[in-house]
């Protein structure tokens, strides 16, 4: 599955794309993390569903020193060609 989800609240100068990718990694998923320029922070992740939803559980949490006010979030079916390797900032 793919996983795009979008983090609203104090998130942008607290290392949340840097807490984002160690999780992503260690969970062993592909994808990407970037800064928008409205302030919220985007995630785009592939990988088995379980994973997924444990990303998505500390990416609702954040970083100490963030604030998560709300949290998007898209579920796209994927097929294997399409999953990244690694996890990259943007």
């Amino acid at each position: 599955m793919r996983l795009r989800v979008t983090v609203r609240g104090r998130v942008q100068g607290v290392g949340f794309r840097y807490y984002v990718r160690r999780a992503a990694e260690a969970l062993e998923l592909g994808g990407w993390v970037r800064n928008n320029p409205d302030g919220t922070v985007e995630v785009d992740s592939t990988g088995p569903v379980a994973d997924l939803n444990e990303l998505l559980s500390r990416v609702s949490k954040g970083p100490l020193g963030a604030r998560v006010d709300n949290v998007s979030v898209e579920w796209i079916p994927s097929v294997s060609s399409e999953l990244p390797t690694g996890f990259i900032i943007r």
